[in-house]
């Protein structure tokens, strides 16, 4: 196949020939919209360093999920900023729990929306840590029995999806075994399964206020340079009972999204996280991109690399999109 005989610019020539030939699909099928949920009501308080996003109390997060299911949205991701904060974060798996709350709302009003609820301790702790402190050290074992407590409550909430994301070890096996002996068979594990120590979740942790007060997370969140890690990662969470697989973040990681997604199958997620938003809100604010070519193009590359999920903020963005198509 070589030219002259063969000319690949003629199946390019009209928008038509084009999508015709489009090997990568993006469909609202494939979107999660994360949703910041706080105590109090009537509150939508604009997040500074994400431009679009909120904190949301629960009636407006009620509203929020309502739009997203409106716009074909099938999932919101919910992340919870507590009245309380302590050593251990105990009022993550508390039944009166801000997430709690959330989860019995939304699934309320819009009962066929998919809610899934991120499982971690950072946005809970007073020093900000995803877990229990031993000496200045993450105590995995321990911090493993309050998770396997926190997405049992989660789940008697009725949460569709229970996301642990704190990359301890062996913390897929303790959901599981959790969720089984409580009855709850049924309710999906999404496993932050290769999720790095990454720059990239600066805004994140102002929404949440889970900047760790000493340290850092380097000791369990995955060093950046590596891939075959990665793929033992999500190996293991695979065969702990993970029914969808994460890598986070995305954008700079679609090399590890390609494969893990070659290697296992099962569904993979991949979260285009708040400092890949930020980074498109801020230049196209400044006229430096076309905000809607970026973010689709964006999004689809996501996709080509293997993802089956895209947990993104430009989700309702991307959705009005994809509608005009």
């Amino acid at each position: 196949m070589n030219y002259p005989d063969y000319r690949p610019r003629r199946l390019r020539r009209t928008e038509g020939l084009r999508r015709m030939i489009r090997e990568t699909r993006l469909s609202v099928d494939d979107f999660v919209y994360p949703l910041f949920v706080v105590p109090g009501s009537g509150i939508e308080k604009p997040i500074s360093s994400l431009p679009g996003q909120f904190n949301y109390s629960i009636d407006k997060a009620v509203e929020a999920a309502g739009r997203a299911a409106d716009l074909g949205i099938p999932g919101v991701l919910l992340f919870g900023i507590p009245e309380r904060k302590d050593s251990v974060g105990s009022e993550a798996w508390k039944e009166s729990g801000i997430i709690q709350k959330a989860i019995r709302a939304i699934k309320k009003a819009h009962p066929a929306l998919v809610v899934m609820a991120d499982a971690c301790f950072c946005e809970y702790t007073d020093h900000g840590h995803c877990g229990v402190l031993q000496e200045g050290e993450l105590d995995n074992d321990a911090s493993l029995e309050n998770l396997a407590r926190t997405v049992v409550s989660y789940a008697k909430a009725g949460v569709d999806v229970v996301a642990p994301s704190g990359m301890l070890d062996g913390f897929v096996s303790a959901c599981r075994d959790s969720l089984d002996q409580d009855g709850f068979d049924q309710t999906v594990i999404m496993a932050y399964s290769a999720k790095y120590a990454s720059a990239y979740y600066g805004p994140f942790r102002e929404a949440v206020d889970s900047t760790p007060q000493s340290g850092d997370r380097k000791g369990h969140q995955m060093d950046y340079a590596n891939v075959a890690e990665a793929v033992r990662e999500v190996s293991m969470d695979v065969a702990e009972g993970a029914d969808i697989v994460m890598v986070k973040p995305a954008l700079a990681y679609l090399d590890v999204i390609r494969a893990v997604s070659d290697e296992i199958n099962m569904p993979v997620a991949a979260y285009a996280v708040s400092g890949e938003y930020a980074m498109i809100e801020a230049a196209a604010e400044r006229g430096w991109i076309d905000r809607e070519r970026v973010v689709l193009e964006t999004l689809t590359g996501i996709r080509r690399a293997g993802a089956d999920i895209i947990i993104t903020y430009h989700a309702p963005y991307a959705a009005k999109l994809l509608a005009k198509r």
